[in-house]
């Protein structure tokens, strides 16, 4: 078995534009003479790998707590592209995935609204991908309002370089920030063919 962790560190992580980035503050130091260290921290929803939940972009869907932790754990396929995925793209990748309900696309990788329809339509509960956002970041709502109306997990700035295509299991449980549009998560992919 082979463990791929496939998320930022947070204090360092990508940024969308716009968005606050992270903040840490060391609140005891046992360097400083205390008892023990103690960090506190601030951040966005949305900073570094993290999970987009429903309601996003939708004023009456799921929050990121009602969500069913099945969208982010189980059998997963890595893809790898480059530029638009079109919808004929997409049809490749879910042939490829043979039937897995979590997609990830490795690579500096743009999900067009076309695809967005081809990969809603294939019944995933999940698309990920290493940029921090699916859709164009100029314009991410169209593909965002088709994925997250069909109850599609986002999984947005994993880190896939170096790891092969192929089939993996995914855990990616976002924090259970109850009323929240999105929660950060500690996303990683076990390769259990692996025999390391």
């Amino acid at each position: 078995m082979k463990i791929y962790d496939i998320s930022q560190e947070v204090f360092s992580c990508a940024v969308y534009p716009g968005d606050p980035t992270p903040e840490k503050q060391t609140v005891y130091s046992t360097g400083a003479g205390d008892l023990y260290n103690l960090t506190s921290f601030a951040m966005c929803a949305h900073n570094g790998t993290h999970v987009d939940a429903p309601f996003h972009f939708l004023h009456n869907g799921k929050t990121v707590d009602q969500m069913d932790l099945t969208h982010f754990v189980g059998d997963c396929f890595v893809a790898r592209h480059e530029g638009d995925v079109t919808a004929a793209n997409a049809e490749v990748i879910l042939r490829k995935a043979g039937g897995a309900a979590r997609i990830l696309i490795a690579g500096n990788a743009t999900v067009t609204a076309e695809a967005a329809e081809v990969f809603a339509a294939g019944g995933i509960k999940l698309l990920g991908n290493e940029g921090q956002t699916v859709g164009p970041e100029n314009a991410p709502m169209q593909v965002h309002l088709i994925l997250l109306r069909r109850d599609i997990a986002l999984l947005e700035g994993i880190v896939l370089q170096g790891i092969p295509e192929g089939q993996y299991f995914l855990s990616a449980a976002p924090l259970n920030l109850g009323g929240a549009d999105g929660a950060p998560c500690r996303a990683y992919l076990i390769d259990w063919a692996e025999s390391k």
